[in-house]
């Protein structure tokens, strides 16, 4: 989701691609090419990724490649067997559907401007009420909320707020068949200030709420850098949470040898609750963007 107060913003990162380069020919002779033989190809190639083979409905943030045109984008990752994009608007839902596409998840109202402050209620009402309508029309799923920056509300006080609010929408996603996903975000890197950055806040909203339209967006890059236990904190609250996100930490880049999270055992461990929702990869790509989803694709199918 766009992030106004994120240093790294999701509108204007630019993906960084590696430039491959032209190879010489050579002859092998017969030892040299069982040599070849007997060495791992690691290189993942689109034909051989496909996300349909694992248990977990897998799509993908678009802002993360904002370089590749939406429609080049939406054929590419159809290809992998992604079966959507997250963070989308309705302008964006034809190109979708032009691919077999769903948006996984629709933008909605502002990050920092969130329900835990009432001074916001009325625009963030208004634009979730326009988001629930576009998501519906689709007879798509999901639509991301906020609870915003604290401003110096405590957290009791932010609470109640984003209870009034979402007590007076809810019922309009639940008459759409749409579901509310608030994202826990991290307060300490990226988003100062955010008042749901933790499960125990966001599960005790969640209860408070008391609907089946209204659950956690549970960002793991995020919830790595807050609380951790990534794999048992799914396990023991999985049902409060519609929706998840993927990321390297530190610096929310590919989901590789140069993290901390070891994505195939959390990926299977959300598998494993049961979860039918969608699981999005929002990583910032350094190296070649594709090449990148394609690994996080793979390591993800289980």
């Amino acid at each position: 989701m766009p992030a106004e107060s994120d240093p790294i913003s999701r509108r204007n990162m630019l993906s960084k691609s590696l430039a491959t380069a032209a190879g010489t020919a050579a002859i092998v002779s017969s030892s040299s090419a069982k040599a070849d033989e007997a060495m791992p190809n690691t290189e993942v190639q689109p034909s051989t990724t496909d996300a349909k083979k694992g248990r977990l409905n897998q799509s993908v943030c678009k802002w993360c490649y904002n370089k590749i045109p939406l429609a080049q984008f939406a054929a590419d990752v159809a290809a992998m067997g992604l079966v959507g994009i997250d963070l989308l608007d309705p302008p964006d839902f034809p190109t979708l559907k032009e691919h077999g596409l769903v948006c996984t998840m629709v933008q909605s109202h502002s990050l920092t401007n969130g329900l835990c402050d009432t001074q916001f209620h009325n625009e963030a009402l208004e634009k979730l009420n326009v988001a629930i309508e576009a998501t519906a029309a689709e007879g798509w799923k999901n639509v991301i909320c906020f609870s915003g920056n604290t401003r110096g509300i405590d957290r009791k006080t932010g609470m109640k707020n984003c209870v009034d609010a979402l007590k007076k929408i809810v019922p309009v996603a639940e008459k759409a068949g749409v579901t509310l996903q608030m994202e826990l975000l991290n307060s300490k890197v990226n988003h100062a200030d955010y008042m749901c950055d933790n499960s125990e806040w966001g599960v005790e909203l969640v209860k408070q709420v008391a609907s089946d339209n209204f659950k956690l967006l549970y960002d793991i890059y995020h919830m790595q850098i807050m609380e951790g236990d990534i794999i048992r904190t799914i396990e023991k609250n999985h049902a409060y949470y519609g929706h998840y996100h993927t990321a390297g930490n530190p610096g929310r880049h590919e989901l590789d040898d140069n993290q901390e999270l070891l994505y195939p055992p959390i990926a299977r461990a959300i598998a494993d609750t049961g979860f039918t929702g969608y699981f999005a990869h929002e990583f910032i790509p350094v190296r070649d963007p594709m090449a990148g989803l394609q690994d996080a694709i793979r390591q993800c199918v289980v």
